[in-house]
């Protein structure tokens, strides 16, 4: 690990027998166990950095976890299993990634475009263009076959971008979202044979009863700036609404097979992502018409939910279909730590919240399992969290070698990520830019660029390719999965 673990002196030593509670502030736990011997920024004192990148004793977490339960007795570190439950143990881990990453991010010199500016990344140089301003909280984009763009605002509002301009008027006739919090007008998809049908697709967390909301697609058709023929393809049940203001999803993709695939969030209520019985914490699949497929893999299962897919998802606000193989993937916020990318198979369950790589927001454990048989393991997790929002894979010939890489918007981080991935398997990433804004949703246009809904500040902007600029300014940084 980073050093020799050397988390207290060895006065330290004198430990109750058995752990104490588990819902004390990591924070906490480290200033007073680990502080003393490892300087109250983790950089060293008389015991080693625990933020350098240095290890010795094992670099993942079941090797760090395992130094601190059974300490170095050689180096003077006690075994702490006596004070520490097990899940404080992996909030301590948690806690020395965030902080290691707080400090190689300090000392790394991340791309912030501005207008005019050229980036030089690892394969190609672009430059970041503003489409559209005047929006309010933009939260996804599509585009319709004459290159007009459809975005959906929050509030509710579903606008249009046409050659260049938002037009002043949203369009009339969509319908009633409950804006709070985290709730609103959210995922807009067109048909892929949109042409020949005009069908474009609406998800929206809708008001229920007592002050309650949840996840809703619809279908309709754009005719003279209004939304009609509106069809309801899927609403929860009244008694399966939920109070609260956070984890409705949600995205929107189609299979080109008929299906039609979609996300809910668990709605804050984490036991729901595993009980059959409630649709939050999945992600469904239904005919394009709502209808339910009978091969959905609990499709005839008493008391299930027949839409559903995938179940055990805290909040996937990324979905996304793999151009060549056609394999579905997903992006979920974890809590403070543990976002993950899966790749989704159907029946199949993701763990949450039996299983996290995260612990509680305000620091406390929330389990120490990250793993358990019969539920899947991420193929990439973010520990600690960037807050990941929408996905794309890049299909466009601009950038020829990004082709079929996967595009990764970050909320709080204020990222766009690309990830190279290989037989499943992420093997490489980077960070195209940050710090410019909140990314809330990234689409590979029809025209070749990528095209990025921003939050504070709002506006649409997209890559574009450029010449490179030399010498390299605004080299970005690789991020070892």
């Amino acid at each position: 690990m980073y050093g020799l673990l050397v988390f207290a002196t060895l006065a330290s030593a004198q430990q109750p027998q058995q752990p104490r509670s588990s819902r004390r502030d990591v924070a906490d736990v480290y200033a007073s166990l680990c502080a003393n011997c490892h300087g109250p920024r983790l950089e060293g004192g008389m015991g080693p950095s625990l933020v350098d990148d240095t290890w010795k004793s094992g670099a993942d977490d079941e090797r760090i976890a395992r130094s601190i339960r059974e300490g170095q007795l050689t180096a003077g570190m006690p075994a702490f299993s006596g004070a520490l439950s097990s899940q404080d143990i992996r909030a301590l881990v948690i806690y020395i990634r965030e902080q290691g990453a707080k400090k190689r991010n300090e000392g790394t010199a991340f791309a912030r475009p501005v207008a005019d500016k050229v980036v030089n990344s690892e394969r190609h140089a672009f430059k970041l263009e503003t489409v559209a301003e005047g929006l309010e909280t933009p939260w996804s984009v599509a585009f319709l076959p004459d290159g007009r763009m459809l975005v959906t605002e929050k509030a509710g509002r579903l606008r249009v971008v046409e050659k260049g301009r938002l037009l002043p008027k949203p369009i009339e006739g969509t319908p009633e979202v409950w804006s709070r919090n985290q709730g609103g007008l959210l995922d807009v998809a067109v048909h892929p044979d949109y042409a020949r049908n005009g069908w474009i697709y609406l998800s929206y967390s809708a008001p229920g009863a007592n002050g309650s909301a949840m996840t809703v697609l619809v279908r309709g058709k754009l005719r003279e700036g209004r939304f009609v023929e509106q069809q309801t393809l899927f609403r929860a049940r009244p008694e399966h609404y939920r109070t609260g203001g956070v984890h409705f999803g949600s995205r929107i993709v189609f299979d080109g097979k008929g299906h039609v695939f979609f996300s809910i969030g668990e709605r804050g209520h984490k036991e729901d992502a595993q009980e059959l019985s409630r649709p939050n914490g999945k992600v469904h699949r239904i005919h394009e018409d709502g209808s339910i497929p009978k091969d959905n893999p609990f499709a005839g299962r008493e008391g299930a939910i027949a839409s559903i897919w995938s179940y055990g998802n805290r909040n996937p606000q990324g979905l996304a279909r793999h151009p060549v193989t056609g394999e579905l993937w997903e992006a979920e916020h974890g809590p403070r730590g543990g976002d993950e990318l899966n790749r989704i198979e159907p029946g199949h369950n993701y763990g949450w919240p039996v299983i996290t790589y995260g612990m509680n927001y305000d620091g406390t454990p929330m389990t120490d399992r990250t793993a358990q048989e019969g539920m899947e393991q991420p193929v990439l997790h973010w520990t600690p969290s960037i807050a990941v929002s929408a996905i794309d894979f890049y299909t466009g010939s601009r950038f020829p070698q990004w082709k079929n890489d996967l595009l990764v918007g970050a909320l709080a981080q204020q990222e766009l990520r690309r990830l190279r991935i290989e037989d499943g398997k992420v093997v490489h990433q980077e960070v195209l830019f940050k710090d410019i804004g909140r990314v809330r949703d990234v689409v590979s246009g029809p025209d070749g660029a990528i095209y990025i809904a921003f939050n504070e500040p709002d506006r649409i902007a997209r890559l574009v390719p450029a010449s490179p600029v030399e010498p390299a300014s605004g080299k970005t940084r690789d991020t070892k999965p």
